[in-house]
């Protein structure tokens, strides 16, 4: 990644880390909730896109909210907009995978919404790694 005087971004990042490898192991071992990976999930992306607007020093307000963040993030990086199908999946579960609701959250809809949220990353991470923006 490029050097930047702020760091904090990769703070966002590192704790993104943190969700995929929980989520990735509830997804092989199949022990737990599938609605905990649909949770982790939503989680990725969000301290991804955090750690992308951190970067690009763009200022956000505090939100799980996906699609305003990628309002805000397609300011810097009008591309993130493809992803803006994925943005309204995993914006679902933040709040009903936590609680009682008419959503059934399988393992297939929990791996649907991990292979999105890796996806993002991908891109997002790529974005940063090749974005001279953050110095």
């Amino acid at each position: 990644m490029k050097s930047s005087k702020n760091k904090s971004y990769l703070n966002w990042l590192k704790k993104s880390g943190e969700d995929e490898l929980s989520a990735e192991w509830l997804l092989k071992e199949r022990k737990g909730a599938s609605s905990t990976v649909c949770f982790l999930a939503q989680q990725i992306v969000e301290k991804n896109m955090k750690g992308f607007l951190e970067f690009h020093k763009k200022p956000f307000k505090k939100t799980h909210d996906l699609i305003a963040l990628e309002s805000v993030a397609s300011e810097v990086c009008p591309k993130i907009e493809k992803f803006h199908e994925d943005f309204k999946l995993l914006n679902t579960f933040y709040i009903e995978s936590r609680y009682p609701g008419d959503l059934e959250f399988t393992w297939k809809l929990a791996e649907l919404g991990f292979r999105a949220a890796l996806k993002i990353k991908k891109f997002i991470l790529n974005q940063v790694e090749n974005e001279p923006n953050g110095n």
